[in-house]
């Protein structure tokens, strides 16, 4: 009779083989599965070090060739835009490369009229009417919103009042005081839409610099990027205009212009302001502005359709 001994026998019996059969089939199996597992350790930490190598290599190219463009400018860039007046304006993802930008210009002899930060509050489609009713009260004597576009859109309305005060108008029509100019200013500073030192800028710009970088990913950022290309629509109406970016995909602003034909042929973008090498090139872009009229898209994205740089100065 089988009885409850008989079971745990058995089931004893059972583990008991289980377990030598683990012992055995381990030890025959460790010797080849632990030299496979040590080649292939020994493998990728060949790659690792191959990889790491490699970028130490491509970190060091790139700092030469950062040296190489700053050497270069030295030659390049000295006396192309003496006496020429340039404002900078700079966008909030733009931030980054402002100063080096500005440095670039400064460099090459440009009269920096006034250097201006839009902040986030600008561009920000909750404050369209704010905007709207702020461009109404800023105005001044010489600083009208006779002219300005009427559509309803805060940032389009505000941008145009800006240009107007900021850079040069056109012949004939009455330029903006230096009193209007800097309270104009200073009410936009005041209410926290940008940053600028009202009392240094004393003079209007034939030229500006719109410094700006990757497109914005938040939950409104397709009318944040319209707002964008609208600031930049309304200072290209008044003067001349670079847009120094960072890429050229996305929906950023280069990358707008480049695709809208009718921007492209007045807007220069220059899509790697962010190196040595894209601040060289938009301070060329900007005297190929100035000196030829002529508008040029310049980098190393696609869709850079003008190449690397501008034809140098004579």
């Amino acid at each position: 009779m089988i009885n409850f001994r008989y079971h745990v026998v058995s089931l004893t019996a059972v583990f008991l083989a289980l377990a030598i059969g683990l012992v055995v089939g381990t030890a025959a199996l460790n010797g080849p599965l632990a030299d496979s597992l040590e080649g292939q350790v020994t493998g990728l930490r060949k790659d690792n070090q191959h990889w790491r190598q490699t970028v130490s290599n491509m970190e060091k190219q790139l700092a030469l060739e950062e040296e190489f463009a700053e050497a270069t400018s030295q030659l390049l860039l000295p006396g192309t835009l003496t006496g020429r007046r340039v404002v900078v304006l700079s966008l909030p993802n733009g931030r980054d490369h402002t100063e080096a930008v500005l440095k670039k210009l400064q460099q090459a002899g440009a009269t920096i009229t006034g250097q201006v930060e839009l902040q986030d509050k600008f561009i920000n489609p909750d404050n369209n009417s704010n905007l709207l009713e702020l461009a109404v009260t800023a105005a001044r004597p010489t600083a009208q919103t006779t002219g300005l576009p009427g559509n309803g859109h805060g940032v389009e309305t505000s941008s145009a009042l800006l240009a107007s005060v900021l850079l040069d108008r056109a012949q004939g029509v009455t330029p903006v005081t230096d009193a209007d100019r800097r309270a104009v200013l200073a009410a936009y500073n005041n209410a926290g839409y940008l940053t600028t030192d009202s009392n240094k800028v004393t003079a209007s710009a034939e030229a500006v610099v719109v410094v700006s970088g990757q497109p914005y990913v938040d939950k409104d950022s397709d009318r944040r990027d319209e707002s964008v290309v609208k600031i930049a629509e309304q200072f290209d109406r008044t003067g001349s205009i670079v847009v120094a970016g960072n890429g050229s995909v996305g929906g950023n602003l280069v990358g707008v212009v480049r695709g809208d034909p009718v921007l492209a042929q007045t807007i220069s973008t220059v899509d790697n302001a962010n190196t040595v090498q894209g601040q060289v090139v938009t301070t060329l872009a900007l005297v190929e502005q100035l000196t030829e009229k002529k508008a040029g898209q310049y980098g190393v994205g696609d869709n850079a359709a003008s190449g690397l740089l501008p034809r140098l100065p004579q």
